[in-house]
């Protein structure tokens, strides 16, 4: 057996003149949880359509589990939730996860996957008749309907309360414990902070970074700087002359800084005659991170 569970072997794929996916290289192994972030633009779905065989790489390789695509889930090791694509309409939500356990090589029982999805209660009910996060709780229920090696999810969360989203990751953790590989592409960063064991950030179809959420974090080489002024004392120009300034926002009297040296920072700030209140300095969140990462790539490519 191997213990690659997906391998991405400087793959690319274009759109006429635009580049999807390029040159990408990435190995994920079982057991991982692994959050999938990057702008709009970034080639996720492109990443995520090629790792499913929906489209073909116009070079390099995808394998999973030492087979192609196609073979993987044919044998049913690939459980999939992606945005794109309906759900039938005029069935009930017990039909459709009960065609799903039927079709799936290594099923489960219909009963089990209704409840892990949370969906028993509205089990007679029409699909076409859910809301926008009791669809997604039945297009979970289709992705966990057999015993999937990987489980590949695209946004899974959208539309779902917070209590939801909750019992949702925990379910998912309790897939990763298992054994099983769990990749998500999500626009909450504060998913990904939480849940993820590892994070890969793309741009432009390139891996720009990959590592822990602590990881990432530490790689944006950026400290948080928050304090508040009497509004007397707020003057923008001086402001933004401070050194290793990365970011500068003022809200009311409220000011938020990123900084690459924020000792320096701070030091030239009181070098003002500035007596700042309440002053926080912290390392930059996941989505601070995510922002200044992808911002000096964007400065570096222009």
């Amino acid at each position: 057996m191997t213990t690659t569970a997906v391998a991405f072997d400087q793959v690319s794929k274009a759109y006429g003149e635009v580049r999807a996916v390029d040159g990408l290289t990435l190995s994920l192994h079982p057991g991982q949880t692994v959050a999938l972030l990057g702008p709009n633009g970034a080639g996720k779905s492109t990443t995520l359509d090629l790792l499913l065989g929906l489209k073909q790489a116009d070079s390099g390789s995808v394998r999973l589990f030492g087979t192609s695509p196609r073979e993987a889930i044919v044998a049913g090791r690939v459980g999939a939730m992606l945005q794109s694509g309906g759900l039938m309409d005029e069935v009930t939500v017990a039909e459709i996860v009960g065609l799903a356990c039927d079709l799936h090589p290594k099923p489960y029982k219909a009963s089990d996957v209704l409840a892990r999805a949370g969906i028993t209660q509205i089990a007679d009910r029409k699909v076409n008749k859910l809301s926008g996060g009791q669809a997604q709780r039945v297009r979970f229920a289709l992705a966990t309907a057999g015993d999937s090696d990987l489980i590949v999810l695209d946004e899974p969360t959208t539309g779902m309360d917070v209590t939801t989203r909750q019992a949702f990751w925990a379910t998912m953790r309790e897939q990763a414990d298992q054994g099983r590989t769990v990749l998500f592409a999500t626009h909450y960063l504060e998913e990904a902070d939480a849940v993820a064991d590892r994070v890969l950030v793309l741009h432009r179809g390139r891996l720009l970074a990959d590592g822990t959420a602590a990881e990432i974090k530490a790689k944006a080489g950026a400290r948080r700087i928050s304090f508040d002024l009497y509004e007397t004392d707020i003057d923008e120009t001086a402001l933004r002359a401070l050194p290793f300034l990365a970011r500068l926002d003022v809200s009311g009297t409220t000011v938020r800084i990123q900084s690459s040296d924020a000792d320096a920072t701070v030091h030239a700030l009181y070098g003002l005659g500035l007596y700042p209140r309440n002053l926080e300095v912290a390392g930059l969140g996941l989505e601070q991170a995510f922002v200044a990462i992808t911002e000096a790539e964007e400065a570096r490519t222009s």
